[in-house]
């Protein structure tokens, strides 16, 4: 029997994610593991692993692991999320206009993400921001979950899965 997915833990994982790292997901535990691309490609291409630090070489079986079993799937990665698209609808999600405009210019050009957070603090609507990203990410999740045919809770509604 399949276990039901943490949607919460899942939407957490990709949220957390940094470049260059990717997340897997058990699907017939429903754990999660990140690891560095670089250690999956160290260990994919058979790199020399004599050299590595005990507490790295000691990964190495759970890396192969992760890689060779059908049991674990990649979640969607910071490539497959794009962020800029959802700042903008966001932007676009306002009521105020002169927001509305604000963030729309703030996510233009060279240091957008860094303009668009300062934007977002300076006008008083991180709560704001941070529940409409939460969501898009949610909705994320809930499609490669389906996609990948694998039930998940939704932790507020313990129990249920969908």
């Amino acid at each position: 029997m399949a276990v039901a997915i943490s949607l919460r833990n899942v939407v957490d994982e990709i949220d957390g994610l940094l470049d260059q790292w990717t997340a897997y997901l058990n699907r017939r535990t429903g754990e999660l593991y990140s690891l560095q691309d670089a250690d999956a490609s160290m260990v994919e291409e058979g790199e020399d692993l004599e050299d590595l630090p005990a507490w790295q070489r000691d990964e190495v079986p759970r890396i192969r692991e992760i890689l060779e079993s059908e049991d674990w799937l990649a979640l969607p990665t910071k490539f497959d999320i794009n962020e800029w698209e959802i700042m903008e609808e966001f932007s676009r999600s306002l009521d105020d206009p002169e927001l509305r405009y604000d963030l729309s210019n703030a996510i233009r050009g060279s240091g957008a993400f860094r303009r668009f957070r300062d934007m977002v603090y300076r006008r008083g609507i991180e709560e704001h921001w941070y529940a409409y990203k939460r969501a898009a990410l949610e909705q994320i999740a809930i499609d490669w979950l389906e996609e990948n045919k694998l039930s998940y809770t939704r932790d507020d509604e313990a129990g249920v899965s969908e």
